[in-house]
């Protein structure tokens, strides 16, 4: 499927298979928002890329004038409510330009602080911010990054009056069906919207490891079928009660296709793991609570006999941590968390990033040739 001419403007980033949505090359399932990336996901065979997005599915800029027309069986009434949710939220999304590329940002206080992903931020601690409806290029450093969760601040050097920080949902009240908006700056075209609906929540999606990024496991994401394109990576995904359920992160791409969109799957980390981390970078400078599940231990792909992936050895574990309390020890494969088979230390992540700190499952272990399984209480993943 040929993805077409790409329009002119700045040059963003790009990731592979899962690829956050930042503008730069576009790959397999592409992350949604700031700069072009990829990676897999790990509930499908498509892959990702960042800030690629979508193509074929139409992308409305913000900015047109004048009442919307009548609509043949009501649909006035449902583009009011997309032009309300517009005019609310749309002076909260920004676009951040580095030296490398370009993605979206949105306004989280009246500091001056702005939330987006850790793939747009990069390596950069200098930024330039144009904030929606203004031409007028602002400084900007960071604050601090994370990108284990892909979340990052940075901060306007001088914030300018009537900035618009965003309002935060409820990520626990997001259901399937409900409209969302995706906002940002696709291929640079800045305060860019387009229009779909949450196809699933709960999805755990891995990011490509590229320079600057560790190729973070991302549990509990948004599935949306607005078009999320190279740009938008760091954008905000929205409801019709103009509150912000998500940041858009990845979008999809075929796998077999040489990178082509497939269209209608992007991928936004939910709101509650945005406000957390973004709150903490912004108390603290850092992540001192990740939010994501640990058995506390040190793990490796192991392979069998025929050289196949087989599990995940451990091999360190943490003193008094949740895998030390349950018996397991240095040597144990790992095949199964839960009902999840695991076949290497990634899909061992990935079983991990679904799960919560303190929930209780079952461990399921190889030792010396003999299957065992342990009961073991999670932790916490510790930060850096």
């Amino acid at each position: 499927m040929p993805a077409g001419p790409r329009p002119t403007g700045p040059k963003a980033f790009d990731r592979r298979l899962l690829a956050p949505a930042a503008v730069a090359a576009l790959t397999a399932l592409a992350v949604a928002g700031c700069s072009s990336g990829s990676s897999s996901s790990s509930s499908s065979s498509s892959s990702f890329s960042s800030s690629s997005g979508a193509a074929g599915s139409a992308t409305t800029s913000a900015g047109a004038s004048g009442s919307a027309s009548a609509q043949p069986g009501g649909g006035n009434q449902l583009q009011s409510d997309y032009q309300k949710v517009i005019k609310e939220v749309l002076p909260s999304v920004v676009q951040i330009t580095t030296a490398s590329g370009l993605g979206s940002g949105i306004v989280y206080d009246d500091k001056g602080d702005i939330v987006t992903n850790a793939h747009v931020v990069g390596t950069a601690t200098a930024f330039t911010v144009t904030l929606a409806g203004s031409t007028k290029p602002l400084d900007a450093t960071l604050v601090g990054s994370y990108p284990d969760s892909d979340l990052a601040v940075i901060r306007l050097s001088s914030p300018p009056g009537g900035l618009r920080p965003a309002v935060f949902g409820d990520s626990n009240k997001v259901e399937l069906g409900q409209i969302t908006l995706a906002m940002g700056s696709p291929l640079g075209l800045s305060s860019s919207v387009t229009q779909g609906i949450v196809s699933a929540t709960g999805r755990t999606v891995s990011e490509p490891r590229t320079e600057g990024s560790p190729g973070a496991v991302i549990g509990n994401m948004v599935q949306t079928s607005a078009a999320i394109n190279p740009g938008n990576s760091g954008g905000a995904l929205v409801n019709l009660d103009s509150q912000v359920i998500g940041i858009n992160t990845l979008a999809a791409t075929e796998p077999d296709s040489s990178g082509a969109a497939a269209p209608g799957i992007g991928f936004a980390i939910p709101a509650s793991t945005v406000t957390s981390i973004a709150g903490q970078l912004i108390k603290d400078g850092k992540v001192t609570n990740s939010g994501r599940a640990a058995l506390g231990i040190t793990a490796r792909t192991y392979f069998d006999q025929n050289f196949r992936p087989a599990g995940a050895v451990v091999v360190a574990v943490a003193d008094g941590g949740p895998a030390a309390s349950a018996g397991l020890q240095p040597g144990d494969v790992i095949t199964k968390i839960g009902d999840t088979p695991v076949d290497s230390l990634n899909s061992l992540t990935t079983a991990l990033a679904s799960l919560a700190p303190g929930s209780k499952v079952t461990v399921t272990y190889s030792r010396d040739g003999r299957s065992t399984s342990a009961e073991v209480t999670l932790g916490t993943l510790a930060t850096p």
